[in-house]
């Protein structure tokens, strides 16, 4: 690399004195500047203040730099940065829209350092290297300054987000065992409306990942239900350790849910998630009786062979609450069903086409259709399945309904691995 032109540091001071005189401007242009491309930092008044302080202080230091020569290793990032850094974290502003506007910034800046160092009128040698030794400088302290301030940002929004997990789950446990509770203190610690329908899930993981990153997988999974589903605000996501999480959606006024596109979003996920949910519920007592069902639908889910990725609780009520008592359950099953209660694939094609048999009123020809099979087919599997339990399909068909649908899904959980 070329020697240094001897004049280039005087030429960068006279730039670094001119801009630094118009200051108070340069830094409201950058600011403007920065605002205008990323959205994500307007609309907070307090979050703007801090930012046209850091931009300020920012400039101010790398003029004095330009001016004085100063070591870039001597130079620690301002005061302004810092807190500006901890305020998007308490926020949740990305880390990303931080960086970017010390890119753009940077880029806002060398305008006009470059505009004041054309205006000098010096020679083409000395305006290269002095154009040379700002670029070095300053990107040379925006790379420093940019990496303290992203570890003071990583470390405010751990401890904010600590902290205020903490006081979520505490006040969400108040909730669930408490009667009387005032919505007016609960709620803005929750950053939740309660006085609206929720649909309560419990998100998790049967395997340990990475520190920290089961819960941000889980994290990013609900957040994509939400939008899916057009929640009108931020789900409430409560951690209960690294690998499971309780989580309530805001469905404002509505009370619909589409189970399809739920479903998808969670099956379309990462394989390793599974997913539970109660009813839509409203209020209080919908907060907490919704939360009840999804704890409840995990305790089936988890007890099937295989684990469904997702389960809601109305499609599994009647089995979810009758299955506290999986060894009470398997032994009434085997009851009902008899020699049918076997872990192979002939009996479970009989059990398919009597629990389809039954769910069409004992229409030959609807569960025929419904299999895309001959009527005659569904004849003799209904007459093979009665054989083998020894009483017809239609005779205390309640019981045997039931019992088809537990096998549909705790699987081989409720089976024998053999005939009897």
């Amino acid at each position: 690399m070329a020697a240094e032109h001897p004049e280039a540091a005087k030429q960068l001071s006279v730039v670094a004195e001119n801009v630094g005189s118009h200051l108070p401007e340069v830094g409201r242009d950058i600011g403007e500047y920065v605002i205008a491309e990323i959205p994500e930092l307007r609309g907070d008044a307090t979050v703007t203040k801090i930012l046209n302080a850091s931009i300020a202080e920012n400039v101010a230091t790398l003029l004095h730099i330009f001016d004085n020569g100063i070591p870039l290793e001597k130079v620690e990032g301002p005061a302004a940065a810092l807190e500006y850094a901890r305020r998007l974290a308490q926020r949740d502003i990305s880390l990303s829209a931080m960086v970017r506007a010390y890119r753009i910034g940077h880029w806002r800046f060398l305008q006009w350092c470059l505009d004041e160092l054309n205006r000098q009128g010096a020679d083409a040698d000395l305006v290269t290297a002095a154009n040379r030794r700002m670029l070095q400088v300053s990107f040379g302290y925006i790379d420093r300054v940019t990496e303290h301030v992203i570890v003071v940002y990583q470390q405010e929004r751990d401890h904010w987000l600590l902290s205020q997990t903490a006081a979520r789950a505490a006040r969400v446990r108040d909730i669930l065992t408490e009667k009387d509770i005032d919505l007016n203190w609960a709620e803005p610690t929750l950053g939740y409306r309660i006085l609206q329908y929720h649909l309560g899930l419990v998100a998790w993981l049967p395997a340990l990942k990475g520190e920290g990153e089961g819960l941000a997988v889980l994290g990013r999974i609900i957040n994509e239900i939400a939008r899916k589903l057009d929640c009108p605000a931020r789900p409430l996501f409560v951690p209960r350790d690294a690998m499971v999480s309780w989580a309530w959606l805001p469905l404002g006024s509505h009370s619909d849910v589409s189970w399809k596109q739920l479903s998808n979003v969670v099956e379309r996920s990462d394989p390793s998630v599974h997913m539970s949910a109660g009813c839509v519920g409203y209020g209080i007592e919908g907060f907490r009786s919704t939360h009840r069902q999804a704890l409840r639908t995990q305790e089936l889910a988890a007890a099937a062979n295989p684990a469904p990725q997702f389960t809601d609780f109305s499609t599994v009520a009647p089995i979810a609450l009758m299955a506290t008592n999986i060894d009470d359950m398997r032994a009434w099953v085997w009851g009902i069903l008899g020699p049918l209660a076997v872990d192979d694939e002939n009996s479970a094609r009989l059990r398919e086409t009597a629990q389809i048999f039954l769910d069409a009123n004992c229409s030959y020809t609807a569960t025929a259709s419904a299999q895309i099979l001959h009527k005659n087919t569904v004849q003799y599997r209904i007459r093979k399945a009665e054989e083998i339990m020894g009483r017809p399909v239609q005779k205390g068909h309640t019981d045997l309904e039931v019992a088809l649908r537990a096998v549909q899904y705790l699987g081989s959980t409720l089976l024998r691995a053999h005939p009897a």
